[in-house]
């Protein structure tokens, strides 16, 4: 291997509240179609909130053995089916010491949220004097890393990142980078979340936050954000060795950019969104003017909307009125640790299939929000890099920048 390894990546797995494939998934985004509805959870007749962005028509029992399903949560039950048909992609056999030599990598912000909810309403509402006994392993944040290790036989590092809603972005840049390096052979990483349960969304309600119908990212009249859920996971590998054994390149990361706010745990700053998004430039060794699309974190609320637009204004200067930036969040939620790589696959997507997704519910611009959303509709467009943004509470900022191959 070089020093220096291009990266390439060379499988994709979703489980989204739009499809439950990656073919199903970019399919739906090229469409505009939405994932928001109402909440159909139990207990969902406790909230105010009535809409979310769940993943649908899910049967674990079609995926998983009865022993199984008796040690996972339904956010490891995304990750490992998303890591199944990542690796199915990519073709790849982790025999003759690989196994050894790959990375298992998963971002989630709060793991396994339906077991806590489950075993809390059990303890404190049903007056149980214990919880299930597999709870622990079922709700712990690693959970969703150790359970694809086991699933699918890989023996090197293997753990869980949280960064909130960067957590996800985080972890796919960790793998970038631990591939590019050379500390190791290939990365399964990504990002789940299951988090619509009731005392999660309770805690989102008491934030003043939440949309009530649908988010309208960047869009006059956004009345805030919407929860969804579902995983994304993908392969990384060095490109000479991808090119190999064979294998087909969907696309390349170029570059990672990190940084902290380091200023409020709510209230995002557009300097560390600068920051990051200059890190994954410089980390790429590529300018402004190469960049033809970003895939924003846009979540739709006020504060978070503007900030991102000044902090891509302040980077990309004149270049910022030539750029293509969407919100997939308008479509399938904001999945919390889950988003970015939800949203990296859109990015990969708009590489790969030179289409752009919209931003849909887009009533019209924000006056403090100035760019071109592509609104409502998806854009075939050239794009040779695309960026994907996350923006975490806790002023946790993370950027990867895709490019496509060939």
């Amino acid at each position: 291997m070089n020093a220096v390894n291009r990266v390439a990546i060379t499988g994709a797995g979703i489980v989204s509240p739009i499809g439950h494939t990656t073919t199903d998934y970019c399919t739906a985004l090229k469409k505009g179609q939405t994932g928001i509805g109402p909440i159909t959870i139990p207990y969902a007749e406790e909230l105010y909130q009535k809409v979310a962005a769940e993943v649908r028509d899910f049967d674990p029992a079609q995926h998983f053995d009865t022993r199984q399903l008796a040690m996972m949560d339904r956010v490891s039950h995304f990750a490992v089916v998303a890591a199944r048909e990542a690796i199915a992609q990519a073709g790849i056999d982790f025999a003759n010491g690989l196994s050894e030599r790959t990375a298992t990598i998963i971002g989630t912000g709060v793991g396994g949220q339906t077991t806590h909810d489950d075993q809390f309403r059990r303890l404190y509402k049903q007056g149980m004097p214990r919880t299930h006994p597999l709870t622990i392993p079922r709700l712990m944040v690693n959970a969703p890393a150790s359970q694809i290790s086991m699933d699918r036989g890989l023996r090197g590092p293997a753990f869980a990142v949280a960064s909130a809603c960067a957590s996800a972005t985080h972890a796919m840049g960790v793998a970038f980078h631990m591939v590019r390096s050379g500390a190791v052979a290939c990365a399964v990483t990504g990002g789940t979340e299951a988090c619509i349960s009731v005392g999660t969304i309770k805690a989102w309600e008491a934030m003043r936050v939440m949309a009530p119908d649908t988010p309208r990212p960047f869009s006059k009249d956004r009345k805030g954000m919407v929860i969804g859920e579902g995983a994304a996971v993908i392969v990384l590998e060095p490109l000479e060795a991808a090119q190999a054994r064979g294998a087909t390149i969907l696309a390349e990361i170029v570059g990672f950019g990190m940084s902290a706010d380091a200023k409020d745990i709510t209230s995002p700053d557009h300097n560390g969104m600068v920051r990051a998004i200059e890190g994954a430039l410089t980390d790429a060794k590529l300018g402004a003017g190469d960049i033809q699309y970003i895939n924003a974190h846009g979540t739709g609320t006020t504060a978070n909307d503007v900030a991102e637009t000044k902090a891509i204004r302040q980077v990309f200067r004149e270049h910022a009125d030539k750029l293509a930036v969407s919100s997939t969040k308008s479509m399938v939620g904001h999945a919390l640790g889950a988003s970015g790589a939800l949203e990296f696959v859109a990015a990969l997507m708009a590489v790969r299939d030179q289409i752009v997704p919209p931003t849909i519910g887009y009533l019209g611009p924000d006056p403090a929000c100035d760019l071109d959303y592509v609104p409502n509709e998806a854009r075939k467009m050239p794009v040779d890099v695309a960026l994907s943004n996350s923006f975490a509470f806790g002023g946790l900022n993370a950027v990867l920048a895709v490019k496509r191959f060939g």
